[in-house]
């Protein structure tokens, strides 16, 4: 199918500057194939040509938990470990496959309404997250939550491999391997997840650092911090993307630079549980790839990629009381091109290019949050909130059109996660 979005602004990545600058773009397939002049041969089977739009590279959600999306506002006001063990694991052992799936239909539609289109999550409940991804035409990367140790793990790196060959006739879904943390996987655990990597040419999704009663449990355990422990066995020796990364000092950000580890800053979750800032401005000097994510809707509320745009732009600026340390251009960065490196994915998305997927967020800026527009890559930082997002492209497939979702009934959907959330309970109404 031909698409041609004619006469818009776009963010144009220019070696790592954005610039809006006004143009046409060419769909073919799931590829842009020009911008600017339209090709000779190409046959417009849809056109977009409206003033006041502004098009954007898909955002690029690098770390989160779709299935917990129906767990949003249950678990508020809580220390990390209470939060985690006393609420929400709980509530995960009561869900069932179904649970699964509407939990991520409910994430898909909500990253999709606000920008989104490609996500790097941490499930449970195998076959059901990734049957929403098909369903919906999103794009993710996957990897089954690893906990145990190397003689039992419940069986769930095979159910890796068995994910991945349910997938394997759907090339927006890729997998990474996903070790879940230093205080539920052994040391020996992590050594077999990451020879289980090499193995499959297949990188690792990892919690790093979260906490401090992480960074504590993990020293009086294994006498060394969190990043030691997963670089001394092995997890560091395939691109691997840590998510969190708050507790952490020079030497950790030292390993973290020489192995390449990308770092993902989920700003809202780390401030909502008490666990501090990631040192996003000193990750940066040293050259550390940092990315964007929101964490699950248990420990953030929002699967929105704006607002954790908007705190990262934000957070640092207090915390090293100077408005320069992280600006609006690299938190974009940070949401797009860096996210795709992060994901092994930059040669397929995160920029507006010839060549690369059509994954795309088309912004109506008839809204009060972009006026004026005298600079909407700073509005899109400071001032956007994600209810901009007038249409999104996705695989060169629009799946959301006019606010209106194409690929999901939303009324099914919200019908749906209400009666989970009554059956275990979790409809306290005060009102």
């Amino acid at each position: 199918m031909g698409i041609a979005i004619k006469n818009v602004l776009a963010v144009i990545n220019n070696a790592g500057k954005n610039e809006v600058k006004k143009t046409s773009i060419f769909i073919e397939g799931d590829k842009i194939v020009a911008l600017n002049d339209k090709p000779e041969g190409f046959v417009e089977d849809k056109v977009i040509d409206r003033e006041n739009l502004l098009v954007i590279p898909g955002l690029i959600n690098c770390h989160t938990h779709s299935y917990m999306s129906f767990m949003r506002n249950v678990a508020d006001d809580l220390s990390f470990m209470d939060w985690l063990f006393g609420t929400i694991d709980p509530i995960e052992q009561q869900m069932t496959d179904e649970d699964t799936y509407w939990g991520a239909c409910l994430a898909i539609i909500e990253m999709m309404k606000s920008g989104t289109t490609c996500f790097n999550d941490m499930m449970m409940n195998i076959k059901q997250t990734t049957r929403a991804i098909k369903e919906s035409g999103m794009r993710a990367v996957m990897c089954r939550g690893l906990v145990g140790t190397a003689e039992d793990d419940g069986g769930r790196i095979a159910q890796t491999y068995e994910e991945m060959e349910f997938c394997k006739d759907c090339d927006r879904i890729t997998f990474k391997f996903g070790p879940h943390a230093p205080y539920t996987c052994s040391e020996d655990y992590f050594r077999k997840v990451s020879d289980e990597a090499k193995k499959a040419g297949i990188g690792i999704h990892v919690h790093l650092s979260e906490s401090v009663s992480e960074i504590e449990g993990t020293k009086e355990k294994y006498n060394c911090s969190p990043i030691e422990m997963a670089d001394k066995n092995g997890l560091f020796d395939v691109p691997c993307i840590a998510a969190h990364c708050v507790q952490i000092d020079d030497k950790d950000m030292d390993i973290l630079a020489s192995k390449n580890v990308s770092v993902v800053s989920n700003p809202a979750s780390n401030m909502k549980l008490g666990n501090g800032f990631a040192p996003v401005p000193e990750m940066l000097e040293k050259g550390i790839n940092v990315c964007l994510g929101t964490d699950g809707a248990a420990s953030n509320n929002s699967l929105n990629m704006f607002h954790e745009m908007s705190l990262m732009a934000l957070i640092h600026k207090g915390t090293h009381k100077t408005p320069q340390c992280v600006g609006a251009n690299e938190v974009f960065n940070m949401a797009t091109i860096n996210g795709a490196k992060a994901l092994g994915l930059e040669k397929e998305i995160g920029s507006i290019e010839i060549g690369k997927k059509a994954d795309l967020a088309i912004l109506d800026l008839n809204n009060p949050s972009l006026m004026p527009k005298n600079n909407l890559l700073a509005g899109l930082s400071y001032s956007a909130n994600g209810s901009e997002v007038d249409t999104v492209i996705i695989d060169g497939v629009v799946t959301m059109e006019g606010r209106q979702v194409l690929t999901m009934d939303e009324n099914l959907v919200y019908d749906k996660v209400n009666e989970i959330i009554a059956r275990m309970g979790l409809d306290k109404k005060e009102y």
